[in-house]
């Protein structure tokens, strides 16, 4: 690690960014469980007898009562995940800077690929992940990362991959259809992204204790980065 010549303008504060975080996955977190819980009632309470809300051809039945409510919890949670997306990508962008003046060396990847890592197709499977690992390596070098991270990854990857979880495509109206028909594949889909927003909480907490520590401890560093 380069300690000679951290300036204290290079580094920029993290604590404010890293609460956000914690509070947006949180809310993604309890948002992803609500949609579990009403594909369960939507389950439970069967299918209408008319049959699912998109009846094919452009024709769409009237929408029960249920029906009505998990758009509205579908729509809350597409809110919640969206501004976790930007609380997470605020702390990121800046523990990175951090890690690039801590070390002294420049990030394994450019500052684009924190933003496109998570949509460009095959490598959306590890470049994110790779991001956090070189944050924590610059920060701390020597110290093991944390297994939070791994945690975090994997259920991330497993929720994508479903093709039922964070990346469908389908209209609300299908995966209530689904809902009825083959709940168990949606809600494993919705665990794993409850899980990985869980494990998320830890990964923003573990790396962002650690870089403070260090920053605090660097020659030239401002003891007080709020």
């Amino acid at each position: 690690m380069n300690d000679q010549h951290i300036a204290p303008s290079s580094l920029r504060p993290v604590r404010g960014a890293a609460r956000c975080a914690v509070a947006t996955l949180a809310l993604a977190g309890a948002a992803w469980a609500a949609r579990a819980l009403w594909q369960i009632r939507l389950a439970m309470s069967g299918m209408p007898a008319s049959g699912p809300p998109d009846q094919g051809d452009g024709r769409h039945r009237p929408l029960t009562a249920l029906e009505n409510a998990y758009h509205v919890v579908s729509a809350l949670g597409d809110v919640a995940t969206a501004l976790c997306a930007i609380a997470f990508l605020a702390w990121l962008l800046r523990v990175r800077d951090n890690a690039r003046a801590l070390s002294g060396q420049p990030p394994r990847y450019a500052w684009p690929w924190v933003y496109a890592g998570w949509i460009v197709p095959v490598l959306n499977l590890w470049v994110p992940r790779g991001i956090v690992a070189d944050v924590h390596r610059a920060s701390a070098p020597g110290e093991r990362l944390p297994c939070a991270v791994n945690w975090w990854w994997g259920l991330w990857v497993a929720g994508m991959l479903s093709g039922v979880g964070l990346m469908y495509t389908d209209s609300t109206d299908s995966v209530i259809a689904r809902a009825y028909e083959d709940v168990q594949l949606l809600l494993a889909a919705d665990a794993a992204l409850v899980g990985a927003a869980l494990a998320g909480v830890f990964v923003v907490r573990a790396l962002t204790a650690t870089q403070i520590r260090t920053v605090e401890t660097a020659p030239g560093a401002s003891a007080d980065r709020r």
